[in-house]
């Protein structure tokens, strides 16, 4: 829970990276944020046209097989040896602010929350939408959801990691807590 991930953490321990090349924790949720928003605002017109045009769902929303295949992907824990840069559009920004960072990582959670809501009865599964990162890729709806929720595990599960390694004796004298 993005919470309790935050729950007693100060701005520093919330910008302490491990080293230069990763993320705070600020960073971590901040760049969630991005993502979502980025991710939502692809998926909103399929979904608003299909709510419209009236396409009734016909089963669970669940990913294809190349959209499951990336969704398995996203999960945590983080192989090593597949790791990407985020792309650019949702890199987090340079030193967020803890609070500035979970109150937008918590807003988005709202506006998933609402996409799911106004879009529940609609055929996720069939309704595609362009991937707003891989040029000429489109997903169903379904699987979007379903990326959006593993990505948020996969960099949630990161935060977590970086927290407990900011928290241990070695680390905290080096951040100045």
């Amino acid at each position: 829970d993005a919470r309790a991930l935050v729950d007693g953490l100060t701005e520093a321990g919330g910008a302490w990276c491990a080293d230069a090349g990763s993320w705070s924790v600020a960073e971590c949720l901040d760049h969630l944020a991005t993502a979502n928003r980025v991710y939502l605002a692809a998926m909103q017109p399929p979904a608003a046209r299909a709510l419209r045009d009236r396409r009734q769902r016909r089963g669970p929303a669940q990913p294809g097989l190349v959209g499951g295949w990336f969704v398995r992907f996203l999960e945590p824990p983080v192989n090593a040896g597949f790791k990407t840069k985020a792309p650019r559009a949702i890199r987090p920004r340079t030193a967020p602010a803890l609070g500035d960072a979970i109150t937008a990582f918590l807003a988005s959670q709202h506006d998933v929350r609402t996409f799911l809501r106004t879009y529940a009865g609609i055929d996720l599964t069939g309704v595609r939408f362009p991937n707003p990162f891989i040029r000429g890729v489109r997903f169903s709806l379904a699987t979007g959801l379903h990326v959006i929720a593993a990505h948020e595990r996969r960099h949630l599960w990161q935060a977590w990691r970086v927290r407990q390694a900011a928290e241990r004796p070695s680390t905290s004298e080096s951040k100045g807590q």
